[in-house]
């Protein structure tokens, strides 16, 4: 009798975790939640993607833009005036309509043109930031280099670049957060981002699905804070 009250008790266990279950999967909150991870995957390719490219990028940038050769110098700084003076916005939509507009070419595919104009645009904030970090390393420590035999390269890969990386983090860091929130603008060219997926469901008479991604922003910009707080306590070699 005991062994058959217990089969009982565990069938009807068992059959109420499945009933929750059903429900839960069946429900909206389940449905939305699905379709935000769908939108946070291209999110996060998009973030990933833009800093692996824009990162080095940047840095040959800054060189162009300290060159000696002025006409080169020229160039790339008025690049970067027009790319940081100009809306991203804006960008996106002349990267993906303009060869098909202005030389009769194939339009690029709608994810491809979002993440060349988010590599350049970043690129040239970046390089900004590069060009600050190197400026504020004193003459002296070239200088001192020198004088000890160094080579330029000796001197900036063994003496500038790891004060430069310890001085770039904090700013870098509100750049890649910045980045996080801009992938929202890709959504005027029809990527589907996490807020695109959120207003979709404004058609079945849902607001809450749109305010719903701001949880998923807030963690993702969270779990980035803290690694790059992480990360700048590891770079504290120099203390200044």
């Amino acid at each position: 009798m005991e062994l058959t009250n217990g089969m009982v008790m565990g069938a009807s266990l068992s059959d109420t975790l499945a009933n929750m279950w059903n429900a839960i999967a069946n429900s909206s909150f389940f449905e939305v939640t699905l379709r935000l991870f769908e939108g946070l995957f291209t999110t996060v390719e998009l973030f990933v993607l833009t800093l692996l490219f824009s990162l080095p990028l940047g840095l040959i940038i800054c060189f162009g833009s300290r060159c000696k050769f002025t006409p080169l110098r020229y160039v790339v700084k008025t690049i970067v005036w027009i790319v940081r003076g100009s809306p991203l916005m804006l960008q996106i939509l002349v990267v993906y309509y303009g060869p098909g507009l202005l030389f009769g070419w194939d339009l690029l595919p709608r994810f491809t043109a979002a993440l060349v104009t988010f590599v350049i645009n970043y690129a040239c904030y970046f390089s900004e930031i590069y060009r600050g970090g190197i400026q504020s390393i004193p003459r002296g420590q070239y200088e001192a280099g020198q004088v000890l035999g160094m080579t330029k390269w000796q001197v900036f890969s063994k003496v500038v670049l790891l004060q430069l990386i310890k001085r770039i983090v904090p700013p870098m860091g509100n750049e890649f957060i910045t980045l996080v929130k801009d992938t929202a603008l890709v959504r005027v060219i029809s990527v589907y981002e996490i807020i695109w997926m959120g207003e979709s469901f404004i058609k079945k008479g849902m607001m809450w699905p749109l305010f719903y991604t701001a949880v998923f922003y807030l963690v993702f910009n969270g779990l980035l804070t803290l690694a790059l707080g992480y990360f700048e306590k590891k770079l504290d070699y120099f203390k200044s």
